[in-house]
């Protein structure tokens, strides 16, 4: 009975993480919205420097980086996502603040709230993304977290002179999938 109501409330507390995350980005100004984007690139990036401090140096001297937050859904054989985040030029010191959306498609059940970083190593990987805003990949991933307890595995990956690091908030879920995601600029506020 036990390891039903930790099950309950695991779900319980990412669902309402996600609801949080949508409603964040439903209300309030531009100004408020840009905001809120902004301090979420803020916590995650002190949060990926405080687990990995070499990546603080990396994205510094990268042409320029990404900081999304992303929800997923996998309902068995297929995948879903969804989010928002900013990308920042070092260089010019330019932000321009992107949606993103994704499929997969493979095996697995679960919710998941998380965050993605990519650094982008040279201007040629930063300005591929931002013409076409595609990346395709792969993904294998447990998580089962809540309330700051649990863990996850998940990780790095470089491809195409990018590494991607991913940050599990919450979530409940085992996946191996095979993904596309489509990035846009946010028209709303850029």
């Amino acid at each position: 009975m036990k390891k039903y109501a930790t099950t309950s409330k695991t779900t319980g507390a990412v669902l309402l993480s996600l609801l949080l995350a949508a409603c964040m980005m439903s209300g309030g100004t531009v100004e408020q919205k840009r905001a809120a984007v902004q301090n979420m690139k803020n916590v995650v990036l002190a949060e990926l420097y405080a687990q990995k401090p070499d990546v603080r140096n990396q994205v510094a001297t990268s042409s320029g980086y990404a900081v999304f937050s992303n929800a997923n859904i996998n309902l068995i054989f297929a995948s879903f996502g969804g989010g928002y985040g900013v990308v920042h030029e070092n260089t010019s010191g330019a932000d321009t603040y992107l949606k993103l959306g994704e499929f997969g498609v493979g095996f697995g059940a679960g919710i998941k709230d998380f965050r993605v970083v990519m650094v982008f190593h040279d201007r040629d990987a930063l300005q591929r993304f931002m013409d076409y805003g595609v990346a395709v990949g792969a993904q294998a991933d447990a998580a089962a977290v809540a309330n700051d307890q649990g863990g996850a595995v998940g990780g790095e990956l470089t491809l195409d002179n990018i590494t991607v690091y991913q940050i599990t908030e919450a979530g409940l879920a085992l996946q191996a999938t095979v993904k596309g995601t489509k990035f846009w600029r946010d028209p709303e506020l850029n």
